[in-house]
């Protein structure tokens, strides 16, 4: 019988970055200088943009690239940040080199591939994520990739499910969801799928994805590591 885990990717693989990692990396790519006052000054100047209604989450805005591009710009903008640097820090934010994986990430999954475990990554994301996972060295390990801007839709839709699902010939049975996001991610349990939420990444030497082949190779952790 085929089985099947669905990650997450920003927050559940990889640490997802912050308006003040955009901000300092986009000051970096300007050939500026990255003063943390000035960091500071223009991540306030960003939140207060954002505003409340959190403007950079707009229902939708992970399904099309272009829109997600102007909404961003449009609070940068408004934030008074100039257009040289504003393109640099959404440059940034649409960077994967910028999202590091945690460090169990890779021999996680390898250890499900190597266990007959098909392993998908589900994402609400604007940008291609494929060569993060190429880099790591486990692009080949990956069995189907299900990215909101290219089905149309985002979490918590079922569209995103039905996909991974679909795109790997599994019932919702078959398959663990992980994530951090209960919101989003929470979705694959009204779609009937088992789900597993971690505490969202917050550094790299975070080591919590045992929690993954403890749930679906329990044979092969050693319950004294």
């Amino acid at each position: 019988m085929k089985r099947a885990v669905l990650f997450d990717w920003r927050g559940t693989l990889v640490v997802a970055p912050g308006f003040e990692d955009w901000v300092r990396d986009g000051l970096l790519r300007c050939g500026r200088e990255a003063v943390p006052a000035l960091v500071d000054e223009l991540v306030a100047r960003i939140v207060e943009s954002n505003g409340p209604a959190d403007r950079l989450d707009t229902p939708g805005i992970d399904t099309d690239p272009a829109f997600h591009r102007s909404v961003s710009l449009g609070v940068l903008a408004d934030a008074g940040i100039d257009d040289e640097l504003a393109e640099a820090i959404y440059s940034s934010e649409s960077d994967w080199r910028q999202n590091p994986f945690a460090v169990d990430a890779a021999s996680t999954i390898r250890a499900l591939a190597d266990g007959g475990i098909l392993v998908g990554v589900v994402s609400d994301i604007h940008f291609d994520i494929r060569p993060a996972f190429d880099a790591l060295g486990i692009g080949d390990l990956i069995a189907a990739y299900v990215l909101s801007f290219e089905v149309g839709a985002q979490k918590p839709s079922a569209a995103m499910f039905d996909h991974a699902l679909a795109s790997l010939d599994l019932t919702p049975q078959d398959a663990l969801f992980v994530g951090d996001r209960s919101g989003p991610d929470g979705g694959a349990v009204e779609h009937g799928i088992m789900t597993l939420l971690l505490p969202p990444l917050a550094t790299p030497t975070d080591s919590r994805l045992s929690a993954v082949t403890l749930i679906v190779l329990p044979d092969t952790v050693d319950p004294r590591a």
